[in-house]
Formats: C-alpha cells, structure tokens, sequence
C-alpha cells in the first residue's frame, strides 16, 4: 500500500535550495519514490488549520520505505542543506 511524504517548505535561499532539489530527488528514487507534485500552483481552497506555501509530496510504496528515505544515512547531509534553507513541514501519511 502506497505511502506519501508531504512537505510544505517555505525557501529562504533559492539558490541553495536548488542544489538540495537535485540531490534530494535521486535519493528518493532509491527508495521507490516518485515526485507526484514538486512546487507546482497551489489553488487553496481552505486554510482554518494551516496555509501551505509551496508543497511537494513523494509516493513511496509503503510506509516502510518513505520512513527509510528520510532517516537514511545517505539524505542525512542533503536533509541539513532544507534545514539550513527552508522552513518546513514534513509529515508521512498512509496511502490506505
């Protein structure tokens, strides 16, 4: 059963955040990802709990490995480069 990761990510330094776009998505691959959405135009349509900014969502084939892409060893150093600039949340749900 499919599993998604879903980040709404606010960059603060586009041309950093470039090159975390570029080593981030081979890795995702590895782990049986495909890039669904990556940025695209957002038509938002309710906002009572959270306003997204710019979303990505990743489809996995099952929690298992969306949960060992993002604690994987090999993304650990292209996950500080988001953190150093983007903010971001991040969050894994279920395909069911």
């Amino acid at each position: 059963m499919s599993a998604f990761i879903i980040a709404d990510t606010k960059v603060t330094n586009p041309e950093a955040y470039e090159e975390y776009k570029k080593l981030a998505k081979p890795i995702a691959e590895k782990f049986g990802g495909n890039y669904r959405a990556r940025g695209g135009e957002l038509d938002i349509l309710e906002t009572d709990l959270w306003t997204p900014t710019r979303v990505v969502i990743i489809e996995f084939p099952d929690m298992d490995s969306a949960r060992a892409f993002v604690n994987s060893e090999e993304y650990a150093p292209v996950k500080k480069i988001r953190h150093e600039n983007a903010e971001c949340t991040l969050f894994i749900v279920d395909g069911g």
